[in-house]
C-alpha cells in the first residue's frame, strides 16, 4: 500500500531529479559558451620565452622520443618504420 509519505517523497526525489538535470544543462551551456582567452600585449613576451618551446633542448627531445618508441614498439613507434616488433 502506497502512503501519501512515500508519494510524497517520490514527487520530491523527481523534483530533484530534474532540478539537478536543469542545472547541469545551465552549467554545460555557460561552460561551452566562454570567451576564448585574450593574450594581451604585455603578456606575448612571457608567451614568447624560449622555455616555452617544447623542442628547446634538442638531446632531451631525442631521449624522450626514444624511450617513447622502445615502449610503443608494438605499435610501431612515432615516425619509424618496422613491423611494430621493435626491430627497426
Amino acid at each position: 500500500m502506497v502512503t501519501e509519505s512515500t508519494r510524497s517523497h517520490r514527487r520530491f526525489a523527481k523534483a530533484a531529479v530534474a532540478a539537478a538535470l536543469a542545472l547541469a544543462a545551465v552549467f554545460q551551456c555557460a561552460c561551452s559558451t566562454a570567451l576564448p582567452a585574450r593574450v594581451h600585449p604585455w603578456e606575448r613576451a612571457a608567451l614568447a620565452d624560449d622555455i616555452m618551446n617544447p623542442d628547446r633542448d634538442p638531446l632531451g627531445a631525442a631521449v624522450a622520443e626514444h624511450v617513447y618508441f622502445s615502449r610503443e614498439a608494438a605499435s610501431g613507434g612515432r615516425g619509424v618504420g618496422g613491423a611494430g616488433c621493435g626491430c627497426n
